[in-house]
């Protein structure tokens, strides 16, 4: 498996947040995962073993996310806080959706920190493609993933 070499662009609290997951997975679940591996084996035979089979899937999915923060802790860039009123990585940004008239308030972040769910939008997707640069009051209109198109305006900048 060839390591990517890029350059990662994060926030020092998603850097935090990789490196906690590194010493969880180091010290917590490669623990487990071995302590698993050791009951699968004293079960016998390991050719029609599925417990071995399952825990070895696991030790290596757990190797490889090592493995993968290891290179994205080596090849970070932080970004740094900038203090301009415009939209950029790092910042916090308040959305009017024109179709619904409703707000939402997404974190600007790299696409390694990216989470919908909690609300951390890359400044690669669609969305955050259309806001970078961008000031409050100002008007922008994206295609999302799925297809639909959005009018929006950002209504504040933190």
């Amino acid at each position: 498996m060839a390591i990517n070499r890029n350059v990662f662009e994060m926030t020092s609290e998603g850097l935090q947040e990789l490196k906690s997951e590194l010493e969880r997975l180091k010290t917590v679940e490669r623990k487990r995962n071995i302590e698993v591996l050791k009951e699968a084996r004293e079960q016998g035979d390991l050719s029609e073993n599925a417990d071995y089979d399952a825990a070895r899937d696991e030790q290596a999915r757990i190797e490889a996310r090592i493995s993968e923060i290891e290179n994205i802790i080596k090849n970070v860039k932080i970004i740094k806080k900038d203090t301009t009123d415009i939209v950029t990585i790092g910042k916090k940004v308040e959305i009017l959706f024109e179709h619904n008239k409703k707000t939402e308030t997404y974190a600007i972040v790299g696409s390694i920190e990216a989470d919908p769910f909690l609300k951390k939008i890359s400044n690669e997707s669609p969305l955050g493609k259309s806001i970078i640069g961008k000031r409050v009051n100002e008007q922008s209109e994206f295609i999302s993933e799925t297809g639909k198109e959005f009018k929006i305006t950002i209504v504040n900048i933190q």
